[in-house]
């Protein structure tokens, strides 16, 4: 193949066709073969159904505010496929994925001529790039979102500093368990042996299958509720949440984010009690106000993010019924007076009657539902099996609800990342 940057993405874009394979034996050959670049770094392991995405960011703006290197590695990728890949933000250039791609991909065909090696997935490909970039980068402290699951999942080949476990819901149920209890075992498979692991919002059933391989491995576990709380506080603000942090070590009066929704709250609540941590393992000079002025820096495209103000035009990828249910308790609580205008694309993976009935819950909701493209997106047909009429492009729905809009209705474009994404392509250009 020739080492074009496209070529490149096609190639690792192709990987897909072999599926789902949990397991680690090939990633960890490839590292070997690459001189097992994640034994020199520093790290953090974040696993949830939902929440890793924004614990991450809230995370890397508090550890940027003190002067570190930070990487990322986060999926799905909402603007570009390079930003799954980043430092301090930044996406890796193209030209640095393609002297990846150099190293990574004759090995990675040696390998497929090995009965037992044979069909290395993308997300493995993705994860010995990363590892293998950050550390010739040289960067200062790694924070590594699961891509699915935990314990078999590719990344976890690393030993963190810390592991994060941010919510348990019921998603990817044909691959991790159909249970809260399988679910959360399949989690806690990141939990390292002395490794200390901070939970978030998780039910008690959950946190018990948690806090049993926690205490198997001896590490130390800290629960949000428990260990250290966030609060929400009543404070008039156009956007975005305003709460107090309290934990043994720290106190915090006011802290201002500019992610909505009381979800965000403990987001960044984890994220603190990680920083907090890892600021005592790091020696790091922190003061009380780096935490306001880190946590003041963190978007996150997609999550909740207004992209407009008249009218007020809303994008949430609550992209599962995890999801789902966090949105509508949003909804009712923070928009609770407004009349709300719902365009809703999924998966054909998930439960999308189930999230539909959840939507339609919320009081004074119009909402429609559209087909996009992509592969496993839900069409129109889908739609009309489940009973339901659908647009056939998002853009046809939102000119539908521009036409319907009143006073200060929002308009809430909602469900799969991926449609997610188109939107923002067409109304943000990104």
């Amino acid at each position: 193949m020739t080492y074009e940057y496209e070529d490149v993405v096609a190639w690792i874009h192709d990987r897909l066709k072999f599926g789902i394979r949990p397991g680690l034996i090939r990633v960890e050959e490839l590292l070997n073969r690459l001189g097992n670049p994640q034994t020199s770094l520093k790290m953090v392991h974040i696993a949830g159904t939902n929440g890793k995405g924004s614990t991450t960011t809230f995370l890397r703006c508090l550890l940027e505010e003190q002067g570190l290197k930070v990487g990322t590695f986060t999926s799905p990728y909402i603007e570009s496929f390079n930003e799954r890949i980043a430092i301090n933000g930044k996406e890796i250039p193209d030209e640095d994925l393609v002297a990846l791609a150099k190293q990574v991909i004759p090995i990675v065909e040696e390998m497929d001529r090995d009965e037992v090696l044979f069909n290395t997935v993308e997300f493995e490909i993705l994860t010995a790039m990363m590892l293998l970039y950050f550390k010739q980068k040289e960067v200062d402290i790694v924070l590594v979102e699961v891509g699915l699951g935990g314990l078999y999942d590719a990344t976890n080949v690393i030993i963190p500093l810390i592991s994060v476990i941010t919510t348990i819901g019921m998603d990817h149920m044909d691959i991790l368990g159909h249970t809260i209890k399988e679910i959360a075992y399949q989690k806690a498979g990141i939990i390292k042996s002395h490794v200390p692991v901070v939970v978030g919002k998780v039910s008690d059933e959950a946190f018990f299958e948690i806090a049993s391989i926690a205490s198997e491995k001896h590490s130390v576990i800290k629960r949000l509720g428990v260990d250290f709380v966030g609060r929400k506080r009543s404070v008039p603000i156009s956007w975005g949440e305003v709460f107090e942090y309290k934990s043994q070590e720290l106190s915090l009066k006011e802290i201002h984010i500019p992610l909505q929704g009381k979800h965000q709250i403990d987001n960044a609540s984890v994220a603190i009690e990680v920083f907090t941590l890892l600021s005592q393992m790091l020696y790091l000079p922190v003061r009380n106000r780096d935490y306001q002025i880190g946590l003041s820096k963190a978007s996150w495209p997609g999550r909740m993010e207004k992209v407009s103000d008249e009218p007020l035009i809303v994008l949430d990828g609550a992209h599962n019924e995890a999801a789902i249910d966090v949105l509508v308790d949003n909804l009712k609580t923070e928009f609770k007076d407004k009349r709300v205008h719902i365009i809703f694309g999924a998966l054909g993976t998930k439960n999308v009657l189930g999230m539909l009935q959840k939507l339609e819950e919320v009081k004074q909701v119009n909402l429609k539902v559209i087909t996009f493209d992509f592969p496993k997106a839900m069409k129109q047909t889908d739609y009309e099996a489940i009973g339901i009429k659908s647009y056939n492009h998002w853009e046809q729905a939102l000119i539908a609800v521009l036409s319907e809009v009143e006073g200060d209705d929002l308009v809430l474009m909602t469900g799969s990342l991926y449609f997610i994404s188109q939107v923002r392509q067409t109304l943000l250009g990104g």
